[in-house]
């Protein structure tokens, strides 16, 4: 059996406004409104985030998405039209540089409800020789 992950709730202040930014940057679709409270992004045909609003406190989450080549130039051309800073190491400051350590390239930035998102085009996490 292969197991894939289908969803996941992503705490926010305000759902529909986190939504359209990611779905806005990653160039994937969205909505307002989803099944129950959810604003779902749909990244991919198998992968959707569903934002919901919480007055609870919440753990900052970290989300990584591997892309192509070009698609990291567009969803990069997309953060820096948008003013939004970036930072080429995970905990490091807002340097506005793209990290090439590990084969391919790859940006973190935040998002206003403080999670942290990761672009890259090469996994540093899997063996290549194993990814499908």
């Amino acid at each position: 059996m292969s197991i894939e992950l289908d969803h996941t709730i992503v705490p926010s202040r305000h759902k529909v406004e986190s939504a359209k930014l990611l779905a806005d940057l990653l160039g994937v679709p969205w909505s307002a409104t989803g099944i129950g409270p959810f604003s779902p992004v749909f990244v991919n045909d198998g992968l959707t985030l569903d934002f919901i609003d919480t007055d609870e406190d919440f753990p900052i989450y970290h989300f990584c998405f591997r892309v192509s080549e070009s698609d990291f130039d567009a969803i990069l051309g997309r953060i820096e039209a948008a003013g939004i800073e970036y930072r080429a190491d995970v905990r490091g400051p807002m340097d506005m540089r793209i990290n090439t350590d590990y084969g391919g390239r790859m940006i973190y930035w935040n998002e206003p409800d403080g999670h942290q998102w990761e672009m890259l085009t090469v996994s540093y996490a899997r063996d290549p020789r194993r990814s499908g």
